[in-house]
């Protein structure tokens, strides 16, 4: 496979990550400022194992990361590139 069609297929693998209306909208809170599992959990109305779950696909995707504090993960975006990333879409969504 060249390079380019793999580069395609990881981006194709990027979107199908960010098409889950739920790990968007955990990336949308984290566009704000870093929040641990808790207070993610408690501002969708979720249960805390359901976005632990979305978190690691998150993070395996590299798309955040996170930092402790004794027992609690903060997670922020992993960089500015998923920020400018998630923005555009927003901005290209919104003059349709």
């Amino acid at each position: 496979m060249s390079s380019g069609n793999e580069a395609l297929l990881k981006l194709a693998e990027l979107f199908k990550i960010l098409g889950d209306p739920t790990r968007l909208k955990i990336v949308e809170l984290l566009l704000e400022n870093e929040m641990c599992v808790n207070h993610i959990a408690e501002t969708m109305g979720m249960g805390q194992s359901a976005i632990s779950h979305q978190l690691r696909v998150l993070r395996q995707a590299r798309l955040v990361t996170y930092r402790k504090e004794g027992k609690t993960a903060f997670y922020s975006l992993n960089d500015n590139h998923v920020e400018g990333l998630v923005r555009m879409g927003m901005e290209h969504v919104s003059h349709q």
